[in-house]
């Protein structure tokens, strides 16, 4: 790790560098690939070497090469202490007295209140587990698991027969989904090894996927939600664009015309085609071979419980439903907080503002709860990403009153009106971009 302690060049002689204190703008011209500083609590680091070795992935890292990284440290770091001894020999410098603790045109007052709230959160033990919550969550799954085998073995494969156990299945590998999202946020056990080690268990094996390509993804969404060039969710301008931003910076490309059909093509497609070619491509070329034996230990599982029944090529017509049936809910459930949201560049705001313009909420009942996941609290999760989902129903009134306090817009939706929104912003994105196309 030393060597992510050196300077990225040698300062000028009699410079304010010398000393190690930088301002602000020395601090932002180091955003490179090949050379990057980031501060923590006024503390400067050169993270330029660190990245490659960075557990959360080099690209998360990097998307605060020049800023203050100050708030998302402590968001998805559960050992502060921790963690801190790694940060020690990139360690190049501080803040000069002058200079404002965090990025100049962040808000101060949104940035110390927040930070309040979040303390008492923890004061209030809603970051602390409850065992029972995610045990039973775990049952439900292998109970359905249980249920659509034992319907084929009792009843047969007919038509009727194969289409509730496929609909089982679904629902067992879409909670699932939203089990293995948990552990990746840290958010079960204290220890970080256990939440890893079981996270590689249900994503692997509960669900046929990679835990490494999900931590690279998902922490770079939730580091910069709806920020074009840095979330990957919004990133799919090689066949679609969104928000308003993009369609007219995406004008000049004819086949964004395909941005017509990704009502038809995005919800059934992502999880059978996309997901599966980049989680394969991103184990074999990582050389992840840890993910890759969990990925094959649930396709063995699977083909050993439903070949004898439908046959090798009936059972991968049978696991290609499922997922198109998962996709589906998928899709649905993750964009309806987000695609209707704003979709910008970087504007280096605040946590809690980020946040809050990139993610909206959906009404609280039993189902919504059950069906997403609990992220109908979308903008909570966002906020507290280490939180179990249980607790937070219980910080949402102070996180509105917060949002009231300093204008910021807290916005809460009925499940149909927020599925009904994805349509119509990907109808107006659409109609941006052909509007621009037609008059460039």
């Amino acid at each position: 790790m030393g060597g992510g302690g050196q300077l990225a060049d040698t300062p000028e002689p009699g410079s304010s560098r010398d000393a190690g204190v930088f301002t602000w703008e020395e601090v932002q011209k180091h955003s490179s690939r090949k050379d990057q500083w980031l501060v923590i609590n006024r503390k400067v680091y050169n993270i330029t070497q660190w990245t490659k070795r960075h557990p959360g992935g080099s690209s998360v890292i990097s998307l605060y090469a020049g800023e203050d990284a100050t708030e998302a440290f402590t968001a998805f770091h559960p050992d502060l202490n921790f963690v801190r001894k790694f940060l020690k020999p990139l360690l190049i410098g501080e803040l000069a007295a002058a200079e404002p603790s965090q990025d100049p045109n962040k808000n101060i007052a949104i940035i110390q209140d927040f930070e309040r709230l979040r303390v008492q959160a923890e004061k209030d033990g809603l970051f602390k587990t409850k065992p029972l919550f995610f045990c039973l969550h775990l049952g439900h799954i292998l109970l359905l698991e249980i249920l659509a085998w034992t319907l084929v073995w009792l009843w047969g494969t007919g038509w009727t027969v194969t289409l509730l156990c496929a609909a089982l299945l679904a629902t067992s590998q879409a909670q699932a989904g939203w089990l293995q999202h948990d552990f990746g946020h840290l958010s079960v056990f204290k220890k970080s090894r256990w939440n890893h080690l079981v996270h590689k268990f249900v994503i692997g094996h509960l669900k046929g996927a990679s835990a490494s390509w999900w931590n690279h993804l998902h922490y770079r969404h939730h580091s910069k939600p709806n920020v074009l060039d840095k979330d990957p969710d919004v990133n799919m301008s090689g066949l679609f664009v969104l928000g308003a931003v993009q369609p007219v910076e995406a004008s000049s490309s004819e086949y964004k015309y395909f941005q017509c059909f990704i009502n038809a093509l995005g919800p059934p497609l992502l999880i059978p085609v996309v997901f599966n070619l980049q989680i394969l491509t991103t184990m074999i070329s990582r050389r992840d071979w840890v993910d890759l034996a969990w990925y094959v230990s649930f396709y063995l599982r699977f083909f050993y419980c439903y070949i004898p029944f439908y046959g090798f090529l009936g059972s991968v017509a049978l696991i290609t439903f499922v997922r198109f049936l998962e996709s589906h809910w998928f899709v649905w459930v993750t964009q309806m907080n987000h695609l209707p949201m704003e979709i910008d560049h970087e504007r280096r705001q605040e946590w809690l503002t980020t946040q809050l313009q990139a993610t909206c909420n959906i009404e609280q009942s039993f189902f919504n709860d059950w069906f997403s996941g609990h992220l109908n609290f979308q903008i909570e999760h966002h906020l507290f990403p280490r939180m179990p989902r249980h607790s937070y129903h219980l910080v949402a009134p102070q996180v509105r009153e917060l949002c009231k306090k300093h204008g910021v817009p807290y916005q809460i939706k009925s499940l149909w009106r927020a599925m009904a929104d994805v349509v119509s912003s990907l109808k107006t994105s659409g109609d941006l971009w052909l509007d621009a196309y037609l008059h460039k």
